[in-house]
């Protein structure tokens, strides 16, 4: 029994060893080529477990799902010599994995080779339109093809091609910067013309407006001298009206009015005590 014991657990080693190395699993988001020696023996799409001869037959997988190509964008000069930058997509899946793996071997590889691809189909198809084709309903158009030669030169690689989008289409820095230095003088030029404009129109509601307040102004003025004649012809009226009803009260009325003028605080009059002036102060016989 001590002899046989380790015996045993050597052969359920190896047979471990052999079933580990014997079975697989396929997953459903795979697809796996199954290699004897490096040559081609089975290609299974169906997921769960399955049998490879040990050591002699490797396995490679490959993603079963929809996968998604972001090359860097191009630039790409258009039939009408316009320069832009081109940002797209690609989503494709592997259709044939024998044909990829003899095309390509792995991701890597396929990655670069189609970015090549893509990069290809749209420098002749844009090549041969214009700027505003791109950016009209002819753009479908454009895309169709693009996609519809993605796709013919995929095909050898087991590659389908379900979809290829542009994401972006640019224009170059240098010639950003040159329409925006070309917009910003054009707005700088209107500025200008609105500011003179709007000078030249601030002088004429300026000049327009010192007329009319010259015009008012004159106006006021000869409306205030004719009220002033007729406020002094009125008073010299009222006056010889009361000088002719009481001479007496008048002259009286009008030396207390001279008074109340001429003796104001710190006024000092020097006059002979029989003047005229202060005739009303010196009694009736003086009046």
């Amino acid at each position: 029994m001590n002899r046989t014991l380790p015996a045993i657990l050597v052969a359920i080693g190896l047979l471990a060893v052999l079933a580990g190395s014997s079975l697989f699993v396929v997953t459903q988001a795979e697809q796996a080529l199954v290699l004897r020696l490096g040559a081609h023996r089975a290609t299974i799409k169906e997921p769960g477990l399955h049998f490879k001869l040990p050591f002699i037959e490797d396995v490679v997988r490959y993603d079963l799902r929809l996968l998604a190509l972001e090359p860097p964008a191009e630039e790409i000069t258009l039939n009408d010599q316009k320069r832009i930058v081109v940002d797209t997509f690609t989503r494709y899946r592997i259709a044939d994995p024998l044909k990829y793996y003899q095309a390509l071997r792995n991701e890597t590889t396929a990655r670069g080779q189609m970015s090549q691809v893509v990069t290809s189909a749209l420098r002749r198809v844009l090549g041969q339109v214009m700027l505003p084709s791109l950016l009209s309903d002819e753009r479908a158009k454009i895309m169709e093809d693009i996609q519809k030669e993605v796709a013919e030169r995929a095909a050898p690689y087991g590659i389908t091609i379900v979809d290829v989008r542009i994401r972006r289409a640019d224009l170059p820095d240098e010639i950003s910067q040159s329409i925006y230095d070309r917009m910003k003088s054009e707005r700088e030029r209107q500025a200008k013309e609105l500011r003179a404009q709007g000078y030249e129109w601030g002088q004429q509601i300026r000049s327009r407006a010192d007329r009319e307040r010259t015009v008012i102004l004159a106006e006021a003025a000869r409306q205030a001298n004719f009220l002033r004649a007729q406020g002094d012809t009125e008073s010299s009226r009222i006056y010889n009206d009361a000088y002719g009803r009481d001479a007496r009260f008048y002259d009286f009325y009008r030396s207390l009015e001279a008074y109340r003028k001429a003796l104001g605080e710190g006024t000092t009059m020097v006059l002979s005590p029989d003047s005229q002036f202060f005739r009303h102060f010196q009694g009736p016989s003086h009046r």
